[in-house]
């Protein structure tokens, strides 16, 4: 009986693409296990798809706290033979690593244990986790073809979407559906972890937005307000993306790779307000410029951010949404979801 595990997680941008691949794992593997961390979204995620999930400790790199990371090497080494000890239990033939801090302990474990691994690099530079778990992975698959120029044995397979569905509108919640009719759909999220920093703009922009649009807004966990008003709609997470990007007119993000891929690929026009250096590594900002260089997508620095600036960039992204639309339809985002899951079958055990 052939396993395969899945590990990846932090936020959705390392886990969604796990729960894309599982329809055509299933090809290949007779069991796809999860492993994670206790709380993670990962966790909830795996559940949802009935596979069946292994919690292990996890350390993360706190960019703002540098003090905070002295600790690093003990609890990793914690982490490894928590992992090293979940491996053996399930017995894989193959890991799969889609990149984060969860992911590392696992990979580690694996070439530890002479299990076959294979990553994968969504963004356009390579995160730390990715930047060390080349070294103990078979191969580092990658979505930009820049970027397995830039990392040992990387190999450019592209995005696993698996997200180009048909809509399931009736799948909404009514609140949604019950929009004032033909007013056009704006669709902000800061991410499946949410940002204050545009959570608070959107709220201070709602007397302006929603003169001409409707809002759906996802903002984060725990990040929900109680705000009441027609034609707006708030809440933690969807899942449902694909209903989404078929309703909207324009799209309100961050730039995480797997969000950019996803909005192109469904040709939603959109402003992308990238998570800055510092927050982050600068990833976000650099897969913003290498779309907005072609001509699809607009960016809206965060450093810039206000009620009316935001407002203003909505009604000039919607007014040139036909240009932007047309440009999508000619840039050819595949699915790698097929390919990625048959070298994952090839390298096996």
């Amino acid at each position: 009986m052939k396993c395969v595990v899945l590990t990846g997680g932090g936020t959705a941008g390392h886990c969604t693409p796990n729960i894309a691949l599982i329809p055509h794992l299933k090809n290949y593997f007779d069991k796809i296990i999860y492993v994670g961390s206790y709380e993670g979204i990962e966790k909830d995620l795996a559940v949802k798809n009935n596979l069946e999930y292994f919690p292990i400790s996890c350390v993360k790199l706190k960019r703002d706290k540098i003090l905070s990371n002295i600790s690093i090497p003990i609890k990793l080494s914690k982490a490894i033979k928590e992992a090293k000890y979940t491996l053996k239990l399930i017995k894989p033939n193959v890991i799969f690593s889609k990149g984060g801090y969860v992911s590392l302990p696992v990979v580690i474990a694996g070439k530890m244990l002479k299990i076959p691994v294979i990553s994968h690099e969504s963004d356009l530079t390579v995160g730390l986790s990715n930047k060390i778990a080349s070294h103990f992975s078979k191969s580092t698959l990658t979505s930009f073809p820049e970027t397995a120029k830039s990392i040992k044995r990387g190999i450019y397979v592209g995005p696993p979407l698996g997200c180009i569905s048909p809509c399931k509108i009736n799948s909404l919640d009514s609140k949604i559906l019950n929009f004032t009719p033909n007013k056009p759909i704006i669709f902000i999220t800061g991410g499946s972890q949410g940002s204050r920093t545009i959570n608070n703009v959107i709220i201070n922009s709602l007397n302006l937005i929603l003169d001409k649009f409707c809002v759906i807004h996802q903002c984060g966990k725990n990040n929900l307000s109680n705000i009441t008003l027609k034609d707006y709609y708030q809440c933690e997470f969807i899942s449902d993306m694909q209903s989404i990007y078929k309703l909207c007119s324009v799209c309100v993000a961050r730039a995480g790779s797997n969000t950019v891929f996803e909005l192109i690929s469904n040709n939603v026009p959109t402003i992308f307000i990238p998570l800055p250096k510092g927050a982050s590594r600068g990833d976000q900002i650099l897969n913003a410029k290498y779309f907005n260089k072609k001509g699809l997508c607009q960016i809206l620095e965060q450093e810039n951010l206000s009620p009316k600036s935001l407002y203003e960039q909505i009604i000039k992204t919607y007014e040139k949404r036909s240009q932007l639309i047309s440009l999508m339809q000619k840039e050819k985002v595949v699915d790698s979801c097929p390919l990625i899951a048959e070298i994952i079958s090839k390298n096996a055990l």
